[in-house]
């Protein structure tokens, strides 16, 4: 079977760097991005990356960013950052690759997504519109393209053991008074699995998604929690 060519977007940590192992260990060519070669929120930035890669087979949107806060401390600068990153990256980069998935008739989307893409949480305003944005928008491309060999789905984890959720334990720890540990405790007992998720069970689930024999899979939403949302 032909290597395919893979793009992660904030594919040099975290999730994203258990995601482009994933794809590696299965002999595929993956560019892991991170934001130094490509800002995806910038229009130019994406589309001059996406001109120079090649034929793209799959795209993982997984850049993303995240903050909390109660809304009304919510900043606009804020509330913007997390709907660039978080939905307009998703937009160009898939906008990006699309025609070319469609003229050869075969690519897969993945996006990361978040259990906050279908339900909400306290102080999670900001982050959780942009990852309702971003299930929306695989909705959304997923109709576009029906029956044409190329496939959109979006994976929705509850948190997971990344930098990023390390920072929100911390940010909670200093407003609760409570240690990193506790505070972590409590973002894991927020889950059936009562335990923080691992970037590889994540990057599982998305080669699942992006397998070649998952072409009827279109359109949905898998979500990882341990059965919390049941969709």
């Amino acid at each position: 079977m032909t290597a395919r060519l893979v793009v992660v977007t904030g594919g040099t940590r975290g999730i994203g760097a258990a995601i482009a192992r994933r794809f590696e260990a299965a002999g595929d060519r993956v560019l892991a991005i991170g934001r130094t070669a490509c800002d995806v929120t910038d229009e130019a930035a994406v589309t001059a990356y996406f001109t120079s890669a090649g034929e793209v087979d799959v795209l993982v949107n997984n850049a993303g960013a995240a903050t909390s806060a109660p809304l009304r401390r919510t900043s606009l600068a804020d509330w913007r950052r997390l709907l660039d990153v978080n939905a307009t990256g998703a937009f160009l980069c898939t906008r990006a690759v699309l025609p070319g998935m469609l003229e050869r008739g075969r690519g897969r989307i993945v996006t990361v997504a978040s259990t906050a893409g279908l339900a909400g949480a306290r102080y999670t305003a900001a982050y959780t519109a942009s990852k309702h944005a971003a299930v929306g928008l695989t909705r959304a491309v997923a109709a576009e393209v029906a029956a044409t060999g190329v496939t959109a789905n979006a994976v929705c984890p509850t948190f997971v053991r990344t930098d990023l959720t390390m920072e929100s334990a911390a940010r909670i720890a200093a407003t609760t008074g409570r240690t990193v540990e506790q505070a972590e405790a409590a973002l894991a007992a927020t889950s059936p699995l009562g335990r923080l998720m691992e970037p590889d069970e994540v990057a599982l689930a998305v080669a699942f998604l992006a397998a070649e024999q998952a072409s009827a899979i279109n359109g949905q939403t898998l979500v990882l929690d341990g059965g919390g949302i049941q969709s």
